[in-house]
């Protein structure tokens, strides 16, 4: 979160910017898809939003970290299928490749992916 103005909100934020993969930018700087937030009226702190394929990235990072960073990989089938159903609720799946992606990271095929995602379907 460097170059941002020293601000409350600012600090308040970094922990959610950071477990999104967003950044805090001076609002001067403001593209038009960043989203400004305002303090007392003024704009205070512009959060920059990361790629949607990087978004993919850190849930994957995220899932790593949940089952004691062992690589999703070393999962066992059921920790495998916890972090396709976490991941399905998390619109992992609505990213192009993200089947491709998240079996890529679970060292499974596609068609793995898809029946864990049918399994966790019917029930």
């Amino acid at each position: 979160m460097s170059d941002t103005p020293d601000h409350p909100l600012t600090a308040a934020l970094k922990p959610l910017l950071e477990a999104v993969g967003a950044t805090a930018v001076d609002p001067a700087e403001a593209r038009p898809e960043d989203v400004v937030l305002e303090w007392d009226g003024a704009p205070a702190v512009a959060v920059r939003l990361a790629p949607l394929s990087s978004a993919l990235d850190l849930l994957l990072a995220e899932m790593a970290r949940q089952f004691d960073g062992r690589p999703l990989a070393e999962l066992g089938r059921t920790e495998k299928q916890r972090v396709v159903a976490l991941l399905e609720e998390r619109g992992a799946f609505t990213v192009r490749h993200g089947v491709e992606t998240v079996a890529s990271a679970l060292g499974v095929s596609r068609f793995t992916v898809y029946n864990y995602l049918n399994r966790q379907q019917k029930s």
